[in-house]
């Protein structure tokens, strides 16, 4: 028989409380790695900038903010400027940086209004995309990855500034990172990775020229010896340096089609001269590539013999029999385009 004064039972509460208390432990601690992360990025920020206007760059921006509470670092920096002593630079509206919280060690920066390349001597073009973002990691690695990625580019140089290569293209891609040799990194190689796709020259360039009005795609890829001598107070420093360092491009192959036109290319050694133009010999697998060479030739920027460069394009186009291959050999030399004695156009020029 219950005794009707008993107090009914009540649960204790502790088990209720104990989760909630955890939550918000964890939650203050993570909170508290934040705004250390936060403060650390801002520090070092600040640090880069002025040991970089101490080496000569000129850098303005303003106020710069950091968001993204909790799980992610973002760094938004608006109106930045960015010149080099070489004369080279980019300016955007806004640059955002973003991490995320638990991996500092790998940033995402976009430039989502575009932004304006400055030439040194050449003046400044207008980048407008889809997107226009680039990617590092491993920052404390002697060479961190890079990816640079332009979506539905368009190129738009300014007024009084010199004609741009391409004035748009689908996609380009630039990948950097360490090279390996049986698993391991090479203390002084680099890995570098190009993709153009779908790129159209401007009016009368010689891009157009030689995909004749059609489109441009070219894949690349090879190794970049001695690259930590590619360092200098300006371009033909930067080059000149790397050169006698032993500098040289390595395994170099790819694949470009331009117009009608297909072509293999491979390359055992590549160097660039002072003023940052290829210099080495390029060997060809092409498919109807009289096209190209011929317009190449014709292009209003091309030969310095014109003649002659046309002459050479007729016997190019003459020796291809419907799609049959024609094995052809490029010299870089001189800063100009070589096909046997005859000049087709300027050299590559790489920065």
């Amino acid at each position: 028989m219950s005794n009707a004064t008993d107090k009914p039972y009540r649960h204790p509460r502790r088990g209720l409380i104990g989760p909630f208390l955890l939550v918000g432990i964890i939650l203050a601690a993570w909170t508290g790695w934040w705004f250390y992360l936060v403060q650390q990025i801002e520090t070092r920020l600040e640090a880069q900038v002025v040991a970089l206007r101490e080496d000569g760059w000129t850098i303005q921006h303003a106020g710069v903010s950091t968001t993204g509470w909790p799980f992610r670092a973002r760094v938004s920096i608006p109106h930045a400027s960015i010149l080099a002593p070489s004369g080279h630079g980019v300016a955007a509206p806004e640059f955002i940086a973003e991490a995320n919280a638990w991996n500092p060690d790998h940033w995402v920066i976009l430039a989502p209004e575009g932004l304006t390349l400055t030439r040194a001597g050449k003046g400044k073009v207008g980048v407008r995309g889809d997107a226009v973002r680039m990617s590092i990691s491993d920052l404390r690695a002697r060479f961190p990855d890079l990816r640079l990625e332009l979506v539905r580019a368009v190129f738009t140089p300014h007024p009084g500034a010199d004609p741009f290569p391409i004035a748009s293209a689908e996609r380009i891609q630039l990948e950097t990172r360490p090279h390996l040799t049986n698993g391991e990194a090479r203390t002084d190689e680099m890995d570098v990775l190009f993709n153009l796709v779908e790129a159209r020259g401007r009016r009368g360039g010689p891009v157009e020229g030689a995909t004749r009005d059609g489109e441009l795609t070219l894949a690349l890829e090879g190794v970049v010896a001695q690259a930590s001598a590619l360092k200098g107070p300006n371009a033909a420093g930067v080059f000149t340096n790397w050169t006698r360092a032993g500098g040289r491009f390595t395994g170099v192959r790819g694949e470009v089609s331009a117009g009608d036109s297909r072509a293999l290319l491979t390359s055992d050694l590549l160097s660039v001269d002072g003023d940052g133009r290829l210099v080495g010999r390029v060997s060809l697998t092409a498919e109807r590539p009289g096209p190209v060479v011929s317009g190449m030739a014709q292009a209003p920027s091309g030969a310095v013999n014109r003649s002659g460069a046309i002459s050479a394009a007729a016997a190019t186009a003459g020796a291809v029999n419907g799609d049959r291959p024609v094995e052809l050999s490029l010299e870089f030399r001189d800063g100009r385009t070589w096909l046997g004695l005859f000049p087709l156009a300027p050299a590559p020029k790489l920065f």
